[in-house]
């Protein structure tokens, strides 16, 4: 998550480091965002946020949607899969998983972890339902460690845990590339676009070589470049299609952003050749029912949207040095109108 809204770098992730049951806070300085054209107000949030849930799902060219793909976690069209990144204050993940289900009346089609790029990544996840499916978000490290070969063993080691999963597992690494708070950022290794490309390969072939086979791979954008640069954009930093059986895209509501404004771009660029999944998403909340709108324009969005098959929430209440609670239950209204969307066929995947 990138909070675009804060001028300082003060931020942090949770992340876990050797296992769900510890949390830990990442390096403040990867997490500002510094979206492009953020202080600007789309033409689509013209009119006040407590009315935002009636505006039009979206006017952006819907492409045609992919029939197939997601390697081993199969997109399924018109099913969505929905999940979340769980983080509540006072609770195991098992504990806000069980919190969820009774809220929801269902349980989490994926839960979404986050591990350092050395850590050992898991070989089961705590709590996990029996229908679920993990979305591991392995962090990245400067390219040049894998590029030249100096982070094989770690890569091969990763591989082989993940494989030992009892079920097919979404790997999503490296994400918001295209951004410039992390340190794997095509910014922040000589504005080298391909430098990523190539490492991201090199990933892929050793977890060939170690016979990785239930690992679907997510290629994870952030909404928007920054900077923006033609070494920069979403192509040049883009695996090919034989490298990526997801499109993600991280996005937040943070200006009074509609969905469309957060994801049509990567929907029209890539919805045709792959199933795209909406990696992290969460609203500011302004008070009365700007929340409860917002995802239920949200949802309204996704069901006109056929090519998204996946969708995680970042749910929490936990992130370190941010004020805005992002969990679902802030308010009865927000709740409800999550649980509305939980409860709709198209969100059944």
């Amino acid at each position: 998550m990138t909070p675009a809204h804060r001028a300082a770098r003060g931020l942090t992730r949770r992340h876990l480091v050797g296992g769900l049951a510890a949390l830990a806070a990442v390096p403040a300085a990867v997490l500002a965002v510094r979206a492009i054209g953020s202080d600007e107000t789309p033409a689509e949030a013209t009119s006040s946020p407590g009315r935002a849930a009636s505006a039009k799902p979206s006017t952006s060219p819907t492409p045609a949607v992919v029939t197939k793909g997601g390697g081993p976690v199969p997109f399924r069209p018109g099913k969505a899969m929905l999940g979340a990144y769980l983080g509540l204050e006072g609770r195991s993940l098992t504990e806000s998983l069980a919190l969820r289900r009774n809220q929801l009346g269902r349980d989490e089609r994926i839960v979404h972890v986050f591990y350092d790029f050395t850590d050992t990544l898991p070989q089961a996840v705590e709590g996990l339902p029996a229908k679920a499916t993990p979305m591991v978000s392995w962090r990245g490290c400067p390219l040049t460690d894998i590029n030249s070969g100096a982070s094989d063993a770690v890569i091969a080691r990763a591989a082989r845990r993940l494989k030992h999963q009892d079920r097919p597992v979404l790997l999503r690494w490296g994400w918001e590339m295209n951004g410039d708070w992390y340190k794997w950022s095509a910014a922040r290794n000589g504005k080298d676009g391909q430098a990523y490309v190539t490492a991201w390969r090199r990933l892929h072939r050793i977890f060939a070589e170690e016979k990785a086979t239930n690992v679907s791979w997510v290629w994870s954008p952030n909404w928007n470049s920054d900077p923006a640069a033609e070494w920069n954009t979403f192509a040049a930093l883009y695996p090919g299609d034989e490298y990526v059986d997801w499109v993600g895209v991280s996005g937040y509501n943070l200006h009074r952003e509609t969905p469309d404004k957060l994801f049509a771009g990567i929907y029209r660029a890539y919805a045709a050749r792959k199933p795209i999944m909406i990696t992290e998403v969460g609203s500011v909340d302004r008070g009365g029912r700007t929340k409860a709108d917002w995802i239920t324009l949200f949802a309204r969005w996704v069901e006109a949207h056929p090519g998204v098959g996946a969708v995680t929430w970042f749910d929490t209440d936990t992130h370190p040095g941010y004020e805005e609670k992002w969990r679902i239950d802030t308010d009865a209204e927000s709740l409800a109108a999550y649980k509305a969307m939980a409860a709709s066929a198209r969100f059944s995947g």
